[in-house]
């Protein structure tokens, strides 16, 4: 098991790990958890040999293979199946011995050698990397494609299935889900279930360590809490225990204040001196329980849009894809005659395997790119607020947040898009804020900030836009886990139209009402929720992998294949579905009706006018209760001072006044608070 007691770990002269003790035990999967910057990278440095503890015993059975992804971008030539076989470093090593044994001229020694050999797997080693290559959703024609030839997201991939190649009782995975779409997403949780090791895993994306991991570490305020369960099970028991202290310190701090206001009373009585005495030693002895101290929520919101245009736009045989590199060549085709209404407040999940072409969707929509034919017809006064998967690298490295906004105005002021927000430098100080840029932090330079840091910049240009279309290209894959929630519940508030391309189900599920598949070339209405999908994708693949053996796959490489499957634990479940894949199977759920669709966006368009007054209402209340508050605090505040009895009697007639508005205003309130919860159940029942 891995042991670590009383481990002090500083980076710096920054301390993350304070006294802090936790056991692992052999074959647990364990969900490593906590805010950016808590130390949870740090802590996988500390398991791997990179860092030293500073004070404290650290354990781990050095008969232990450990395997984790290489955090470097590979550059070599080297065939990708090849590449993946290198990461098995126990076949590396028989096949380097079986070299020396030769040159040796030993027979005895090369008799060991092939024997070693033989049991690292060298005869099904392409089948077992293949199947991994093929799982995280690579082509069957690009097994033999260099590494190079691939884009950065693709080789990160190669990385984790090298990693998963190499035989190991200890795994190590870094935020392992930031690069894989849905369908390769799925693949992996079902690969690491099967996994016989131990595994320590840091991820964001809370369904995912839902169905993977059975034990969840917190690092918090420098120490390990080891929780049994996954990470629901974590924010429950988490939620019970910080109820619990919050409870035992409010008893105590009472007890504390009785103690101390019978000592502060007696103790200068001669009488009550040993009484008073004895209360202070009892005092001194009390164990103090601390406050639960909470970690600071992040939450934003989109404001209303100034209008809502019905269709936000209309689609007409349209066909995405991308113009030719040369002028005398043909534009690449990705999807084509594609005939959609995107209407007022719909909240449309776009799913497909990676390559099918839901990026070129929305980047089409976006304006980034043209469509090849058809017709897009925008609503007036379409205003889209637009997450690409690669925003992050538009920013700005050498520029400040501050910087960026003010270029953004000066953008949307030439391009006529400002809808009266506030342009001040100091408004704009006070805007990145909101989104927790304070201080010195709108003056530091992008490229020295965090993946998170650069994506909540990114959310809060969006969000000063005022959009009333969003089209979110995996807006999650830099955010931890309190981000995603506020982006969740931000999302679910907003009065306009959300298109979303995600892997985090959960925001997904939270978020969207109806989905679009992206499949074949075409785009069509997938009328089910993410478990159905989930098993749409497996299904997909499992006829693929079929028709792959039915179109001419030797028997002894199925045979090799078949062995492998039964032999390790990480047999793929899937390769990733791709346009030339067979149809769905007929289980799949059938698509609702076009009138259908229709009647629901119109509901939903009538919920969201119901709701904006009563929002509005809602606000003059609140604003309302806050001064009649603040009146009836400085009216407490003056009576018990030294009035003259004229104005004692007209401040408690106005005491009584306030008291009674204020009553009625928290009655109204509570009345559209209900009435507002209930239409907005309405919208999403």
């Amino acid at each position: 098991m891995i042991s670590l007691r009383n481990i002090t770990l500083r980076r710096g002269t920054r301390v993350l790990l304070d006294g802090a003790s936790c056991t692992l035990n052999p074959g647990e999967k364990i969900g490593l958890v906590g805010r950016n910057g808590a130390g949870k990278s740090s802590l996988f440095r500390l398991l791997d040999g990179t860092l030293h503890e500073d004070k404290g015993d650290f354990s781990i059975p050095p008969q232990w293979r450990m395997a984790q992804v290489a955090q470097d971008m590979p550059e070599t030539d080297m065939p990708a199946t090849q590449f993946v076989i290198e990461g098995d470093v126990t076949l590396l090593a028989a096949q380097q011995e079986v070299t020396a044994a030769e040159a040796s001229d030993d027979g005895e020694r090369m008799a060991h050698a092939y024997m070693a050999l033989h049991d690292a797997g060298a005869h099904d080693a392409p089948s077992r990397a293949q199947a991994l290559i093929l799982g995280l959703g690579f082509r069957t024609d690009e097994l033999d494609r260099p590494v190079n030839s691939f884009s950065g997201g693709w080789r990160m991939r190669l990385q984790l299935a090298r990693a998963l190649m190499c035989p190991s009782e200890l795994l190590l995975l870094d935020e392992p889900t930031n690069h894989l779409d849905l369908d390769a997403l799925v693949w992996l949780e079902d690969w690491l279930k099967r996994y016989q090791g131990t595994l320590l895993v840091i991820s964001h994306d809370r369904e995912f360590l839902d169905a993977v991991t059975n034990v969840t570490v917190h690092i918090e305020r420098a120490q390990l809490h080891r929780y049994g369960g996954n990470y629901s099970r974590f924010e429950d028991m988490r939620a019970e225990q910080m109820a619990l202290q919050a409870s035992a310190y409010t008893r105590q701090q009472e007890k504390m204040a009785h103690l101390q206001k019978f000592i502060d009373r007696f103790k200068a009585k001669a009488s009550k001196a040993k009484q008073a005495q004895s209360r202070v030693k009892a005092l001194e002895r009390m164990e103090k329980i601390g406050p639960v101290l909470a970690e600071a929520e992040f939450t934003f919101e989109f404001a209303e849009p100034l209008n809502l245009p019905n269709p936000m736009l209309a689609l007409h045989e349209v066909s995405f894809g991308y113009p030719p590199l040369q002028e005398t060549g043909d534009p690449t085709v990705i999807v084509r005659g594609v005939s959609k209404s995107v209407l007022a407040g719909q909240r449309i999940g776009i799913l497909g395997a990676n390559g099918q072409g839901k990026s070129t969707v929305v980047k089409t929509i976006a304006r980034d790119l043209t469509a090849i034919s058809g017709e897009i017809t925008e609503g007036k006064g379409l205003n889209i607020g637009y997450f690409a998967q690669q925003e992050l690298d538009v920013l700005r490295p050498a520029d400040t947040p501050l910087e960026h906004m003010i270029r953004l105005v000066k953008d949307c002021t030439a391009q006529g898009r400002l809808a009266g927000q506030a342009t001040r430098e100091q408004d704009l100080r006070n805007f990145l804020g909101t989104f927790n840029f304070t201080g010195d932090q709108v003056k530091q330079a992008v490229g020295t900030m965090s993946g998170g840091e650069k994506a909540r910049l990114v959310l809060c240009m969006i969000v000063w836009q005022r959009p009333n279309l969003l089209l979110l290209d995996e807006p999650t894959n830099h955010l931890d886990l309190a981000t995603r929630e506020a982006l969740s519940v931000a999302l679910n508030e907003f009065e306009g139209t959300v298109m979303l391309v995600s892997h985090d189900r959960a925001l997904l599920r939270a978020v969207c009402d109806e989905f679009w598949l992206v499949s074949r070339g075409g785009i069509a209405p997938f009328d089910g929720d993410l478990d159905d999908y989930q098993r749409y994708l497996l299904d997909v693949a499992r006829q693929a992998r079929e028709a792959q053996r039915a179109a001419g796959k030797s028997v002894a490489a199925a045979a090799a294949t078949e062995s492998a499957a039964t032999a390790e634990p990480p047999a793929p479940v899937a390769a990733a579905p791709r346009p030339d894949d067979p149809a769905p199977p007929a289980s799949a759920p059938a698509p609702r009706s076009g009138e259908q669709r229709r009647l629901d966006a119109q509901r939903r368009q009538q919920v969201t006018e119901r709701l904006r007054p009563l929002r509005k209402e809602l606000e003059q209340v609140e604003k309302r209760m806050a001064g009649l508050e603040a009146e009836k605090t400085g009216l407490e505040t003056a009576l018990s001072g030294n009035l003259p009895p004229a104005e004692i009697a007209e401040a408690g007639r106005r005491l009584k006044a306030v008291g009674d508005a204020l009553e009625t205003a928290e009655a109204r309130w509570l009345e559209l608070s209900e009435a507002i919860e209930a239409a907005s159940a309405e919208a999403t029942g």
